[in-house]
């Protein structure tokens, strides 16, 4: 079992990696100089196949080798937690269409207070939660009606690489912001849903 257990977490390291150069700034500085304005539209869709296949040996290697089963929860239990995880599902693809200018390429290189970074629009649920996709994500795995040893260790160490990545995220989003994003920290919580003073 223990060999199961570190081939999983190496995959799961080796997409961490991927996923991580992808979205790091110098590498979308590259793809500005080389695909230019087409970089915008490209990337995110390129981005998240890319990151569908990648996580496709860790999602196989846990079929193979699940390890023990530490618990199963009964109906109807399992069916509040399947529907909870349906509905967090539903919050990712919200936050893009609430919030699309903060993925865009050019926006995210820009200086705080250029024309280029704009203003900060906080809309729809972005009035709750600052960071919806680590909202969505947590629920998502720690919703699983049932747990195995290596899963556990996969959900430990991917909610560890969520909330890092979202420390990561808001030190962009404090670049491109400046003092707008700073205030609307102060109002709004990272990861629990509360409208606060926003």
């Amino acid at each position: 079992m223990l060999w199961s257990t570190i081939i999983l977490i190496l995959s799961l390291a080796a997409f961490a990696a991927i996923h991580s150069f992808l979205a790091s700034l110098p590498f979308k500085r590259f793809l500005m100089r080389v695909l230019g304005p087409r970089a915008d539209e490209l990337f995110m869709p390129a981005y998240s196949l890319i990151a569908v296949i990648t996580i496709l040996p860790v999602i196989y290697l846990l079929y193979r080798y699940p390890g023990p089963t530490l618990y199963i929860v009964p109906s109807p239990w399992r069916w509040l937690m399947v529907g909870g995880q349906l509905t967090a599902a539903l919050v990712a693809p919200r936050a893009l269409l609430d919030a699309p200018h903060r993925f865009r390429i050019r926006k995210q290189l820009a200086r705080s207070g250029t024309q280029e970074a704009g203003k900060l629009e906080i809309k729809g649920i972005y009035r709750w939660v600052r960071d919806p996709f680590l909202l969505s994500g947590l629920v998502i795995i720690w919703l699983t009606p049932f747990m195995t040893v290596n899963l556990l260790f996969i959900y430990i160490l991917t909610s560890i690489y969520l909330y890092l990545g979202s420390l990561h995220w808001e030190t962009r989003l404090v670049a491109q912001f400046g003092d707008e994003y700073r205030e609307y920290r102060k109002s709004v919580h990272r990861i629990i849903p509360w409208r606060g003073r926003y």
